[in-house]
């Protein structure tokens, strides 16, 4: 699919949207909604999930988002429209990650075959955003575990959240290696090897193993940044497009 020449050249975490969630007694935690672009060195682009789809009613209780751009309005910034991406990196299909994969009919999509087949036998908890990711028009290449999909981007899988979610090792020029843990770890406080499951989370057990496994390739790999699904403190304190990591 590509040539052993193609690496990562840079990261543009896209910050799609904010909100302020109540957790009880008066406190609140910030939580972002975010996707991620990767150019790379052949001048081409890698889009990592695609936001939360325009028609997606709020859940009942929850504030209504802030400060939304949606991964269309992020990409006509940088001067680049849907054709201008040639894979779509699906982490999982939860309604805030896949709403816009049928914007980019153009491109290859890469999920892991266990969440694929999850998704398309009917589990209703895909079923929000099922026209969005499951389009007749996109196509999906199927992985089975980690998989290096071009040198400096290896995808890791990550169940737990849901089965087959993966998560994204990124290895840039010069800020190094960058782990994007999507929802495996949704907040920092929770990257520890005994983490409670977030109210979203499917296994505990596999949780656990996928947290240490993470933790694990923090140490091997030496990773510089890791970044957090939707901790709203981290993000503050992110490069957010237009700015990049390179």
């Amino acid at each position: 699919m590509t040539t052993g020449s193609v690496t990562p050249r840079r990261l543009y975490p896209f910050q799609l949207s904010t909100s302020t969630v109540p957790v009880g007694a008066g406190r609140t935690l910030s939580m972002v909604s975010g996707c991620y672009l990767v150019e790379l060195s052949d001048g081409r682009h890698i889009l990592i999930d695609s936001g939360m789809p325009a028609d997606a009613p709020v859940s009942p209780g929850m504030p209504p988002a802030e400060d939304a751009k949606n991964v269309l309005e992020h990409l006509d910034a940088l001067g680049l429209r849907p054709e201008d991406i040639s894979i779509v990196i699906a982490t999982h299909f939860d309604v805030d990650h896949a709403g816009y994969h049928d914007a980019f009919p153009q491109a290859e999509f890469v999920v892991q075959r266990s969440h694929y087949e999850l998704a398309r036998s009917g589990h209703p908890r895909f079923a929000q955003a099922r026209s969005h990711w499951d389009h007749p028009a996109l196509r999906y290449r199927l992985l089975d575990g980690d998989t290096e999909l071009l040198p400096g981007i290896t995808l890791i899988e990550t169940s737990g959240h849901t089965t087959g979610h993966q998560s994204v090792l990124l290895r840039l020029p010069e800020t190094g290696p960058v782990l994007l843990a999507v929802d495996a770890v949704v907040m920092q406080r929770l990257f520890t090897p005994e983490r409670t499951a977030w109210p979203t989370d499917e296994d505990q057990e596999q949780l656990h193993a996928s947290t240490r496994k993470l933790l694990d390739i923090v140490e091997r790999e030496h990773v510089t940044l890791t970044v957090f699904g939707h901790d709203g403190e981290q993000w503050r304190t992110l490069k957010k497009s237009p700015a990049y990591y390179d």
